[in-house]
């Protein structure tokens, strides 16, 4: 069980190094055959597409007009995927009967989990209940998606998409649909599905936003009312979710916590230039520079007081460490600076 954001926890299945390396080699034979079934609103575990990708469609549809958004969310997605039903979408394709033995044994395959004291205990809740595919084994993702792949074939076999104006966009067991108003017949029209999917909405995180009067929160990003630096005109756009600002922050301060003074500068910064360069990198659409400032004034400060306690050093330690010393001498990555070579920054 892995820890979530929200303070609930994930299972997190690891199949065995032999399963891992047979799942791989089903998967890139799989993969290829399904690709071409798999919807264009799928932007998750596919070949050239990703994340930003999805937020990027989002983006385009709420320019367009499709500003009536329902923000769902599903409850344990992958925990709760039918087997029989699965099972059927994957032999539309394929035909051996061994392989689809080796994927339904996947499907079945027991939990053992060590209690951290020399005991073993072995559960089969999938087997048991004929749902789920575990988060971790290589096949999952795919599976996912092609299961996912009913639900956004069905919305558009049964018209929504048309006689709503509704247009969906999934990444894994996320999705959101934006719609040119009808937003209360959307939702309706998406629990219905999900009920004959057997799946289950999760009520409390799955509601209806208006933009640009509201905003909501979707892979990482805040889908809203943003504002021009130079004009201060209003705009629909997007920015680095709060969510994912703390989440940044709280991992920076777990790198530089001062118990870990024993460890070298070196290791220190290289690890925090690897946390600052991957968020970066994904996090660079939209008014970014509030956000790249907040973190980049966390991360010097952090980073300053651990230097005071490894050496010893009284105070805050700004005068023996000032921020040009820990970007040039150091190496510390300057996210402020990387805002430079963006395109609107060129323009």
């Amino acid at each position: 069980m892995i820890p979530k954001p929200n303070g609930k926890m994930r299972p997190l299945g690891i199949p065995t190094i032999a399963d891992r390396v047979v799942q791989t080699a089903a998967m890139l034979v799989l993969e290829p055959i399904f690709e071409a079934d798999l919807q264009p609103e799928q932007y998750a575990y596919r070949p050239e597409r990703g994340a930003q990708d999805a937020v990027k469609a989002v983006h385009r549809l709420l320019i367009t007009g499709h500003t009536h958004v329902v923000d769902a969310d599903l409850s344990g997605y992958f925990d709760s995927i039918p087997h029989a039903e699965l099972m059927k979408s994957v032999a539309r394709r394929i035909v051996d009967p061994n392989v689809l033995h080796l994927i339904k044994q996947w499907l079945d395959a027991p939990v053992e989990e060590d209690d951290g004291h020399g005991h073993r205990k072995r559960t089969t809740t999938n087997k048991d209940t004929g749902r789920g595919t575990p988060q971790g084994a290589p096949i999952s993702p795919l599976l996912s998606n092609l299961y996912m792949r009913r639900f956004l074939l069905g919305w558009k076999t049964l018209g929504h998409a048309r006689r709503l104006s509704a247009q969906i966009v999934n990444y894994a067991d996320d999705f959101v649909i934006c719609c040119k108003g009808h937003a209360n017949e959307a939702m309706a029209a998406m629990r219905s599905i999900m009920n004959t999917l057997k799946l289950t909405v999760n009520e409390d995180k799955t509601h209806l936003c208006d933009l640009p009067h509201e905003r909501f929160d979707f892979l990482g990003y805040t889908f809203g009312r943003c504002y021009k630096h130079d004009s201060g005109r209003a705009y629909i756009g997007t920015r680095p979710s709060k969510k994912s600002i703390k989440r940044m922050v709280d991992s920076i301060s777990s790198e530089t916590d001062r118990r870990r003074t024993l460890l070298n500068v070196e290791r220190i910064v290289g690890g925090l230039n690897r946390k600052l360069n991957g968020w970066a990198n994904y996090f660079c659409l939209g008014p970014v520079s509030p956000a790249y400032r907040a973190i980049n004034s966390h991360v010097t400060n952090r980073l300053r007081r651990w230097l005071c306690k490894k050496h010893k050093v009284r105070g805050k330690g700004w005068s023996r460490y000032p921020n040009q010393y820990l970007h040039e001498h150091l190496g510390l990555v300057n996210l402020p600076q990387r805002t430079r070579s963006f395109p609107w920054a060129k323009v």
